[in-house]
């Protein structure tokens, strides 16, 4: 399990654990500063960059949190700056340690657990939200289904206080793929996963009529039926783009009654599942943003309630920390046999399981996938991982689980939220506008500099650690609070920006033809 206490913020710079040999600059730092016991920069420190403590010599492991995160690509001198070109890369053997760390949760009494104000639907599920959702089958559907969202203006709403909105959701899939198999699998699951989640009243699905995602087979596939709640429409039947746009408005309008008539009412945050993302990442992700994220979570679990990290190749090089976690051998094993499936699938290819990070990443002083995996694991907490699930399967397992996705934060947060995710919680350190209907999406900067800057997309400053006025334990708290409120009808800075209108991205995998 990685340690990542709350730690000394007095100074310039901060080490995260004795056996380190590098500390990481809280601020920018100029030549000539003492930032550890007799350790004096010998240049400017960019901040979230890291500083040797040492010496350290070529091919020298370099520590961060007591995890090696690379090898010294050149000598490196006491007080000098570490970046990119001298940390190399290594993928190392891991002990997997399965199991050994696992200890179950303490749950709190149910009489004694947090609650918020939320739709109970019809199969115990809870929404945060009371959205209509217009879903389409194939790209040759997605202009009619806008265009329906569309009509639906704050204005056309105003009879109906207890819905947030009608919206659409199109992608690039649905034909021009194999009929069968997992990437249409893939597909069906996402689709069905928005059709009946939690903070939709009410959908509407449309196709064109030829696409090989046909409704038919969509809705078998799931195991869902058409209802007043659930309808259908096929464009190429009903007479063409203008007059399935007309017809699918008129659909609307007689949903709009009943979707109404959803309240919110008291319920548990054991209901709560909360997708963790992370976006646009640098140093202080680690220190400040995903490990309080992770506090949030390790509350969250104890009052029942749900976490899914997902972003797979964003795990990778600290997997054995989760597994050493897993709840059972075989939980254990099906991490690692996702991970192995990615190595496979990205063999060869300049991604960031292959060691190199984004730009962003890299500007934000994270050196290679490793360093960054250190702080995207965080958000998962410290308590047992309960399950792993593949891409867009739903979610039933309570506490902490891991979902499958690749690190592309859209198409990660579709899955999670097709899963079943009635929240989304996304970290930053460089500054993510993001958003993803019909999931509320929280934002926590991990520095107050960008946080000032981004003011109008940031939910909440997890700064204020690197900055010593607040500490991890503190800001736990407070973002579970966050939680409850925002899945009580407390707007999100992503909300008020009505952000989430093309963020819906099913992940492509196979052939196009």
């Amino acid at each position: 399990m990685l340690d990542h206490p709350t730690k000394d913020m007095s100074g310039p710079a901060v080490r995260l654990h004795p056996n380190d040999n590098v500390v990481v600059a809280r601020m920018p730092i100029a030549a000539g500063v003492e930032v550890a016991a007799g350790v004096i920069t010998t240049g400017a420190v960019t901040a979230g960059y890291k500083v040797a403590t040492q010496p350290i010599s070529k091919g020298d492991a370099i520590r961060k949190y007591n995890v090696i995160i690379g090898y010294a690509d050149s000598d490196i001198a006491v007080g000098s700056m570490l970046e990119n070109h001298n940390v190399m890369f290594h993928e190392g053997q891991k002990d997997y340690a399965f199991c050994k760390e696992y200890k179950p949760v303490e749950l709190l009494p149910e009489a004694e657990r947090a609650t918020f104000e939320g739709y109970l639907r019809d199969d115990g599920r809870v929404g945060t939200r009371n959205f209509i959702a217009i879903v389409a089958t194939v790209n040759c559907s997605a202009t009619v289904v806008h265009a329906i969202a569309d009509h639906f203006t704050k204005e056309r709403l105003a009879d109906y206080p207890n819905i947030d909105g009608v919206a659409a959701f199109s992608h690039h899939l649905g034909c021009g793929m194999p009929q069968t198999g997992e990437p249409m699998n893939l597909l069906h699951r996402t689709l069905g996963g928005y059709i009946t989640h939690p903070n939709v009243a009410a959908t509407l699905v449309m196709g064109l009529g030829c696409e090989r995602c046909q409704i038919g087979g969509l809705l078998g596939a799931q195991g869902i039926r058409e209802s007043s709640r659930i309808r259908t429409m096929v464009m190429q039947d009903s007479g063409g783009t203008r007059a399935s746009i007309a017809a699918g408005i008129e659909a609307v309008k007689e949903m709009l009654p009943d979707a109404n008539k959803n309240t919110r009412q008291t319920v548990s945050a054991s209901h709560l599942m909360v997708g963790l993302q992370c976006g646009g990442s640098d140093s202080f992700s680690s220190i400040s943003a995903n490990p309080a994220l992770g506090r949030a979570v390790d509350i969250l679990a104890r009052h029942g309630g749900t976490g899914i990290l997902s972003e797979t190749p964003e795990i990778y090089g600290v997997e054995h920390t989760l597994t050493a976690r897993a709840a059972t051998r075989e939980i254990g094993d099906k991490l690692v046999e996702r991970i192995r499936w990615w190595k496979e699938y990205c063999a060869g290819s300049d991604v960031q399981i292959n060691g190199k990070v984004s730009p962003g990443n890299q500007k934000g002083g994270l050196a290679n996938i490793t360093e960054k995996s250190l702080g995207s694991s965080m958000k998962g907490g410290t308590g047992p991982l309960m399950a792993v699930y593949e891409y867009a399967h739903r979610v039933t397992q309570s506490g902490f689980v891991f979902m499958d996705t690749p690190g592309y934060d859209p198409v990660s947060a579709t899955g999670q939220i097709a899963g079943g995710a009635n929240m989304i919680a996304f970290t930053t350190g460089r500054g993510s506008c993001f958003g993803a209907k019909p999931s509320p999406s929280l934002k926590l900067a991990s520095n107050t500099y960008m946080y000032e800057r981004m003011r109008e997309d940031m939910d909440i400053n997890c700064g204020e650690i690197v900055d010593g006025t607040c500490d991890l334990d503190e800001m736990g708290e407070r973002i579970f609070q966050l939680f409850l409120d925002t899945a009580s009808g407390k707007k999100t800075c992503s909300e008020t920006l009505d952000l989430g209108r093309h963020e819906f991205v099913p992940w492509q995998i196979g052939v196009v033809g």
